[in-house]
Parts: C-alpha cells; sequence; structure tokens
C-alpha cells in the first residue's frame, strides 16, 4: 500500500522534479553504501528501499517520456 501511494505522489511532479529526486536518492544510496562499508549503518534494510525509489523514480520517468 505504501508503495502505490508513493506512486502516485511521483506521478505528480513534473520531469525536473522527478530528475531532482533521482540525483538525491542515488547520493542518498551512495552515502548508505559508504556507511554500511565502514560499519556505521543500523538500519540495513533501508539500502534496500532507496534501491526500490530510484526503480520507481525511473520508472515514472520513462512513462513521462513515452507520454
Amino acid at each position: 500500500m505504501k508503495a502505490s501511494k508513493y506512486l502516485e505522489e511521483l506521478r505528480t511532479y513534473t520531469p525536473e522534479d522527478l530528475n531532482a529526486r533521482l540525483v538525491e536518492a542515488k547520493k542518498e544510496l551512495f552515502n548508505l553504501r559508504f556507511q554500511n562499508a565502514t560499519n556505521q549503518l543500523e538500519n540495513t534494510g533501508r539500502i534496500k528501499e532507496v534501491r526500490k525509489n530510484i526503480a520507481r523514480i525511473q520508472t515514472v520517468i520513462t512513462e513521462k517520456a513515452n507520454a
């Protein structure tokens, strides 16, 4: 249920906003991976969540490009 609400929210954004969110998510993923490598990350499940969010953002970007 949470994912569908997130997708609905993403679909309301402009392509520029989506690209900005994609960049932010990729930066967050990089930081999480870095923390994980240095054993500072407590919630390792966050990595998986951010990866899925990146995929969702890319999917919406593709949908808008094809529309």
